[in-house]
């Protein structure tokens, strides 16, 4: 039965796949990318607590592993999937209806959505580091269509961009990878369970020190360069603004988490032998990702490139959490991958309705959101207050469990840095969120578009009540959850 779960949440979506090449139209296509996600998330949700009150999932030698960090980081992107399925409804609806998306296009989009989706699930439950870098790098190659659907020459120099720097970083990891390979030289076993999470966690004490040492940090600059993790960030701001919203909220709130992920394991991998150093380093890097989002936010006039830096900073965040390590750190580094993931994907489906009505996404044009369309707007101010931190919304305790884990671990002065970068962003952030919403609007501006039935609500206000219902309570099933993942981080 597990084994089911596990197969059903990675290859559900690809139901998404299929259906527009049988003749479905934008309806068709999104409807099918929304219950292929839903799916998924049922699935994913079943799997977690299966794994909870059992064992991991160990097969085929350990090529296939899903224990409680897996099923965590499975379930939020599946939700992820789902919403940002949801959402795609509303673009796919307004953008065939207008001409902008040929039949070509909207298959195009249901076909590499699913792949993406699909192959970042897939990834998340491998225990074997070779075929986890084969997903990913397949997962850069579908979400690359994606990132140029529209065909505009800035989507498609962003496109080239993303695949020429993620491709790059993604072979330093191969090269990281190989490191820890050559790490496990002692280790006797067969060769291909060098590379297997379960053989190289159980002989964690005996792998080489040097070659793990670089073994980390070439992990850690490759997959941080998926993550967005400063200076490796310089594809994020251009792919998260020019791919449809939807797949922006894949992006933002799916791949990098996937990237992160494989950096917490390759972390767990060197702590019995290297102690703090892997803390060390993604301190470094999580406040320079953090410096870097913080200060790009300052008079940034395109909102959804405002979005894309506001995710290096919370990617930052997320790495400052790790290095602090412990569990409040480790605790609040997995509620905030999960309340960044849904924040995230309500502010890029909001912003990606705004980008239909006004076909801009030049925030000095957008103004007086709320009275003239009621639930973008809120839907918008809500959004950026919850992913500023504002309580009750789930990123305020996720984001104050974090400054608790700098004092707990005798770094305050860390945690008055990282509080000074948080209001930083705040101020830059609401800034420009504010006047979109509230703003005069100016005279002469042309007509609003109008826009499909209201179907692109549904995953505004599923994902607010989530952050909200995070935000006044954790349910016990997701904290038994993230304290099962922490063991197997720590």
């Amino acid at each position: 039965m597990t084994l089911t779960l596990s197969i059903l949440a990675w290859a559900l979506p690809l139901g998404g796949a299929i259906v527009p090449w049988a003749g479905a139209r934008a309806r068709g296509t999104a409807a099918a990318t929304a219950a292929g996600g839903a799916g998924s998330l049922a699935a994913a949700i079943a799997l977690a607590v299966r794994i909870v009150s059992g064992h991991p999932l160990k097969l085929l030698g350990g090529f296939i592993y899903v224990d409680s960090l897996s099923a965590f980081f499975v379930a939020t992107v599946a939700l992820v999937v789902t919403l940002a399925g949801l959402g795609s409804y509303a673009y796919l609806r307004a953008e065939e209806e207008r001409g902008e998306l040929s039949a070509l296009q909207v298959r195009l989009y249901g076909t590499f959505f699913a792949l993406f989706a699909s192959l970042m699930l897939a990834a998340l439950q491998t225990g074997n580091l070779g075929l986890l870098w084969v997903l990913v790098e397949a997962s850069t190659l579908a979400s690359a269509v994606l990132v140029a659907l529209e065909a505009r020459a800035t989507s498609l120099e962003a496109a080239w961009k993303y695949i020429i720097i993620s491709s790059f970083g993604v072979t330093i990891a191969l090269v990281g990878t190989l490191f820890v390979y050559y790490s496990a030289i002692l280790v006797h076993v067969s060769p291909d369970q060098r590379l297997t999470w379960p053989t190289l966690f159980a002989h964690a004490s005996v792998l080489q020190a040097p070659s793990l040492r670089l073994a980390f940090l070439l992990v850690l600059v490759g997959y941080g360069t998926k993550v967005g993790l400063a200076p490796m960030h310089t594809w994020l701001p251009d792919a998260h603004s020019e791919a449809p919203s939807p797949a922006s909220a894949m992006l933002s709130a799916a791949l990098l988490n996937t990237g992160m992920y494989a950096i917490i394991r390759f972390q767990a991998l060197t702590t019995p032998q290297l102690g703090r150093y892997a803390n060390n380093v993604l301190l470094i890097f999580g406040f320079a990702s953090l410096l870097v989002g913080a200060l790009f936010m300052i008079g940034c006039g395109n909102f959804k490139r405002l979005f894309a830096y506001s995710s290096i900073e919370h990617m930052g965040i997320i790495a400052v959490a790790l290095g602090f390590g412990g569990v409040l750190g480790f605790y609040g580094a997995l509620l905030q991958t999960l309340t960044h993931a849904i924040g995230k994907s309500v502010l890029f489906l909001s912003g990606g309705e705004v980008v239909l009505r006004y076909r801009t996404r030049n925030a000095s044009e957008v103004r007086g959101l709320l009275p003239l369309v009621p639930v973008t707007g809120l839907a918008l101010l809500l959004g950026s207050l919850a992913i500023l931190g504002s309580p009750p919304f789930g990123v305020f305790l996720s984001e104050f469990t974090i400054v608790r884990a700098s004092f707990a671990s005798q770094a305050s002065w860390l945690g008055f840095f990282l509080l000074a970068l948080l209001v930083i962003a705040f101020v830059a952030f609401s800034g420009t969120t504010v006047s979109m919403v509230f703003g005069t609007r100016p005279r002469g501006t042309a007509s609003l578009s109008a826009l499909p039935r209201r179907v692109g609500a549904v995953p505004l206000v599923a994902g607010l009540g989530l952050l909200l219902l995070l935000g006044l309570w954790i349910p016990g099933g997701l904290n038994e959850l993230i304290m099962h993942a922490i063991k197997a981080m720590a």
